[in-house]
């Protein structure tokens, strides 16, 4: 089973993750809201901005305050730009 940090030290299963979303779209805005009324809203972004949603296959939806190019590359098991500087 393949993590996916997510930020803050925060994982998701990799395995169970179907898409990574910009929040921006209202289509994606009502999805959010949905979610958050129907209670499968995580919200991972301690108190950030939302940068991406990802779209998980057990219809949660998960927040985070990453860039969803850097959770993408994180799920592709690239290095960010902020750890390879780290090294």
């Amino acid at each position: 089973m393949k993590l996916i940090n997510i930020g803050f030290g925060n994982m998701i299963s990799a395995g169970r993750l179907i898409a990574i979303v910009s929040p921006e779209s209202a289509p994606i805005k009502r999805m959010v809201q949905e979610a958050r009324d129907r209670g499968v809203l995580i919200d991972a972004t301690y108190g950030r901005r939302t940068r991406a949603v990802l779209i998980m296959d057990n219809d949660h939806l998960v927040l985070s305050a990453l860039q969803p190019e850097t959770v993408a590359n994180r799920a592709a098991g690239e290095k960010d730009n902020a750890e390879e500087e780290a090294e």
